[in-house]
């Protein structure tokens, strides 16, 4: 059920105990053998097929076809109004799909139990937080929203706090926090338990270069453990360092891919932005 500053030179290190909730580890939230795990043999990460959705005249996702695997980087790029978040709440079954189907680990999400959702992480539009609740008290929330027990539902916090360096604020309320700080908060949100499948719209938003080196580090990290991410930016730099897979959207359709190795990923993007738009244009499709 998904639920509506400063870097260390080793990202490894253990941090300090935080606001005394026990010891834990930076980028690995609870031991292995405790976290939630996906029990389905299947385990295919994210897989959608001719997925349809409009709103009025607008069709805002069209047709669309996408996979994403265990232990790989999606990105999803698109000019403004392409799509993308339509499609990532299609996707979580935030909104329900004129036509087409998404599974995640094989199983259709139409009919998911909240064990299934537990083990996926996701942050869409605006980063989660209850704005009277503390920053620990936020992470306290998502770690039981998770499913986690109590015991490592502690140490989970612990490591959010330290993972996306929110020590000076851990009693603050969410509302006192800057626009940075909340994206961070909503990240470690989103990251907590070590979910196995991550969703997230424009995590770099509002954070600062040191925030951005820090989210890459810690989606390289969640890849490296056989999480599946699907990560939508306009920031094809920053895609390019990252992803093992860049998708291309416009006009609510997957239209190409990009090469993370390529050069000039910019211009390589609008040649096929506006190819699309001539192609339309001659067959007078809007």
């Amino acid at each position: 059920m998904p639920v509506p500053e400063q870097l260390q030179p080793n990202p490894l290190s253990p941090p300090p105990s935080l606001v005394g909730l026990g010891e834990s580890r930076p980028l690995a939230a609870v031991d292995a053998a405790a976290r939630w795990s996906v029990s389905h043999p299947d385990h295919r990460g994210l897989d959608a097929s001719g997925l349809c959705r409009s709103f009025g005249p607008e069709q805002a996702v069209d047709h669309v076809d996408l996979q994403v695997f265990p232990g790989q980087i999606h990105a999803l790029v698109g000019l403004n109004g392409a799509g993308k978040t339509t499609l990532m709440r299609l996707l979580l079954n935030m909104l329900r799909p004129d036509q087409g189907s998404v599974t995640i680990f094989g199983r259709p999400v139409a009919t998911a139990s909240n064990n299934l959702w537990r083990a996926v992480g996701h942050m869409l539009d605006t980063a989660f937080g209850y704005p009277e609740l503390t920053v620990t008290e936020n992470l306290r929330c998502a770690a039981l929203l998770h499913g986690l027990p109590e015991s490592t539902a502690r140490a989970a916090v612990n490591t959010g706090i330290f993972d996306l360096r929110l020590s000076h604020w851990t009693d603050r309320p969410a509302r006192t926090l800057s626009t940075g700080n909340r994206q961070r908060l909503g990240l470690a949100c989103a990251l907590i338990g070590e979910p196995d499948l991550l969703v997230l719209d424009e995590p770099t938003t509002a954070l600062d270069p040191a925030g951005v080196v820090l989210v890459r580090t810690l989606l390289r990290a969640a890849a490296a453990r056989g999480t599946a991410v699907l990560v939508s930016s306009h920031h094809l730099d920053e895609m390019a360092r990252i992803a093992n897979h860049i998708s291309v959207m416009h006009r609510g359709r997957i239209v190409g891919a990009l090469d993370p190795t390529g050069v000039d990923l910019e211009r390589t993007f609008f040649d096929l932005v506006l190819s699309v738009d001539e192609a339309n244009d001659d067959t007078g499709v809007d």
